[in-house]
């Protein structure tokens, strides 16, 4: 077991800004296509964070064109650039899934001041 951790320990990012649920993030990701490389930019609502250490997920929320987006970003991928805080959220559950069936004005989440 220390073996597993000792190696999963060296690759966990520690320069991440402090991501909660009903944050507003831009996340960058590395997107490969052919030979090149580039990032794209996924801005939207942090609705869910599971698992822990290593293999930790946020789930990102977005309305792209009146259709919800949701992907799930492993935290400490090398493919994940780097995440950006847009703006705090004020929420008290720890999964925000009743957004998803909300859209305009009643999806927002309160800024927390």
């Amino acid at each position: 077991m220390d073996l597993i951790k000792n190696l999963t320990d060296s690759q966990i990012k520690k320069d991440l800004p402090e991501v909660s649920i009903g944050d507003t993030v831009r996340v960058h990701v590395l997107i490969k296509e052919g030979n090149r490389e580039r990032v794209q930019v996924f801005e939207g609502t942090v609705i869910a964070r599971k698992h822990g250490g290593i293999q930790e997920t946020v789930t990102v929320r977005r309305l792209s064109y009146g259709v919800g987006v949701e992907k799930v970003f492993p935290i400490h991928s090398p493919h994940v650039a780097k995440f950006e805080l847009v703006r705090k959220g004020k929420v008290r559950r720890a999964k925000l899934y009743y957004l998803r069936g909300r859209v305009g004005k009643a999806a927002k989440v309160k800024e927390d001041i």
